[in-house]
């Protein structure tokens, strides 16, 4: 058993243990770079353009930034993670927001598919006959 226990052991400390960035990285003092922010220059020279505009409603940039973290067999499990969302009005900064991780809900994300309005569901057989003639022979350059 105590053999058994050493493998085991062994086995589980071979795993990997690795951190990967996503997003931006945000500066360490970002409450304290973000509060003299009042226009929108001011905010891409010290974070950088943003990730996503929003296009309705109210104008808002975010930012985003995560570890995340791989633990061999273990499940994959984001941390430090930052959201920082600057409401813009023309060219300046109204207000600024920053999420961390206690501020942001769990999201528990959907295994299930979105279904795509006016998509067109094929089958196999009917994906096959309409690949027909789309390709030109290898060689021919077109």
């Amino acid at each position: 058993m105590k053999k058994l226990f050493l493998i085991l052991l062994i086995s589980l400390t071979a795993c990997t243990f690795q951190t990967k960035h996503r997003g931006y990285v945000f500066p360490p003092d970002l409450d304290a770079t973000v509060a003299n922010i009042k226009t929108t220059t001011q905010l891409t020279n010290e974070i950088g353009s943003p990730q996503v505009k929003t296009i309705y409603g109210d104008t808002v940039w975010i930012y985003y930034g995560a570890d995340e973290n791989y633990r061999g067999p273990l499940p994959l499990k984001y941390d430090n993670q930052t959201v920082l969302l600057a409401w813009v009005d023309g060219n300046r900064v109204t207000d600024i927001k920053i999420l961390y991780d206690d501020d942001l809900p769990d999201i528990i994300i959907s295994e299930d598919e979105t279904e795509i309005p006016a998509a067109i569901e094929l089958n196999a057989l009917q994906e096959l006959f309409n690949n027909v003639g789309r390709f030109s022979p290898a060689g021919l350059g077109q």
